[in-house]
Order: C-alpha cells, then structure tokens, then sequence
C-alpha cells in the first residue's frame, strides 16, 4: 500500500458506506484494482477506516439520537439478527463469502433488481411510502435487523437491505435512509471490534502503516459526510431506480471481465 491507495481506499468507504450499492463490494473490487493483497494490515485497514465513516454519522445524527431515546430500543432490536446471524456464520462469511465473486456480483445483480422493482411498485400505487421513523413498532424495527441480516452476504449493501426492507413496510425513503446511517453504528462498530480484538498489534509499530490508517480514516470521515448529506436531499425527490440500474451495470461489466 501507499498513499495514494489509502487515499483512494478512504474515498471508496466514505462514499460507499452509506449509499446503497455495498461497500464491501467496492473495497474488495478497488483492492484487486490496486493490486492489493489481502494482508494483514489490508484487513485491519479496511475495517479501521469505516470508523471514519461512523463517525460522519455520528457527528451528524448526534443530537437527533440524544433527542429521540425511544429510538435506542428499536436500533438494539434490529442490531440483534444481525449480530446472531454474524456470529454464527463468521467463519463460513470471512473463508467462502468475501472470496467468491460469483457471489458478490449475483448479489449486486439481484438487490439492484430489486431496488427497479420496487420502485415501480410504488410508481404504480402498490405500495404507499408514509411512514416515518418515530412510527415504527418493535415488531418492525426487528424485521428490519432480518433484512440487515443478508448483509453478511458481501455485494447485499446493509444500507440497500435496511431501506427495502423498510419501505417494503411503508417507511419514507429519506426516512429509512436516516435509520439505515444510525443503525450501521453499532453494527458495524460491533463487527470492528470484533475483528480488532483478533489483530495483532505489531502491524502498527511501522510508520507508514500509520499514515496510511491516518489518511484513511480522514479521507473516510469527510467523504461520508458530505455523502450522506447529500443522499438525504436525493431522496426527497428522487427513487433508487438509479442505484439499481448502476448495481446491474456494475454487476456485468465485473462479469464480463
């Protein structure tokens, strides 16, 4: 790695984190672009630099939380299929999942798919986006930690999964947008550390590799706010058919090649 490939690493995160087109499926599609291999340090870099991005979210949404404690209870229930599906599949997740680009790029296929689909539901009146977040029961607050849970599958998007399962249940899109950004802190915090108890620490003694998280981290945390800055205001005039159209385009073109 170098600094122009953090560079270009932490701009992907902050871009892709909170869009809903995977940002697995970008950093594992940008690392073989680079021709990076997948070390150690690669694996702790990755999994560092989304705290940028978190933290994005956090500097935005703080105070909406703080203000709203009724949310925390629901933001649990749906963290918790996530982290039991998590859990028990880690193995089969981290060996076969993140190393099958079949599967990666079917993924992609399928949610864009779906995105176009629905999206011409609502078109057509089949289905009414009216809800917003301060309505949401139990019951649906753990549906969506359900569709969270695909997430585990690299190419899903956990943003993607999060907002069509909730408009699958009536939730405005800017609405779902918002829950699917506060959601992904302790999801994918609780993913980090996870991965962080299990490094070893020695990768971090070298100089360069902490410029390289420095950047990183940086270019994640301002790219992800403007990011989701501007997919909130997207989605109060605009569908995610254009997601889904660039999910299927990416998806064949990765197939073609």
């Amino acid at each position: 790695m170098n600094i122009i490939n953090a560079f270009i690493l932490g701009i992907v995160e902050g871009l892709t984190e909170f869009l809903p087109i995977s940002s697995t499926a970008h950093l594992l599609i940008a690392g073989r672009f680079l021709h990076l291999s997948q070390t150690e340090f690669q694996t702790f870099f990755d999994i560092f630099i989304q705290s940028g991005a978190i933290l994005a979210v956090v500097f935005l949404y703080f105070e909406y939380v703080i203000n709203n404690k009724d949310l925390w209870f629901k933001v649990a229930v749906s963290f918790l299929p996530t982290a039991v599906v998590g859990l028990i599949l880690e193995k089969i997740i981290k060996k076969y999942f993140f190393n099958s680009m079949p599967l990666i790029i079917g993924a992609m296929f399928l949610i864009g798919a779906f995105f176009i689909v629905f999206e011409y539901l609502v078109k057509n009146k089949k289905v009414n986006l009216k809800k917003s977040i301060r309505q949401m029961s139990y019951k649906e607050a753990f549906l969506i930690g359900v569709g969270q849970s695909l997430a585990v599958v690299p190419g899903v998007s956990r943003a993607g999964i999060v907002m069509l399962s909730m408009m699958g249940q009536q939730f405005k899109r800017d609405e779902s947008a918002v829950y699917s950004f506060i959601l992904a802190v302790p999801t994918i915090l609780a993913a980090s550390g996870l991965e962080v108890i299990k490094t070893n620490f020695s990768i971090l003694t070298n100089k360069s590799n902490l410029l390289f998280l420095t950047i990183g981290f940086v270019v994640s945390f301002v790219t992800a706010y403007f990011a989701v800055k501007w997919f909130i205001g997207f989605l109060k005039t605009n569908t995610l058919t254009i997601f889904g159209v660039y999910r299927i385009g990416l998806s064949l073109v990765l197939f073609m090649v």
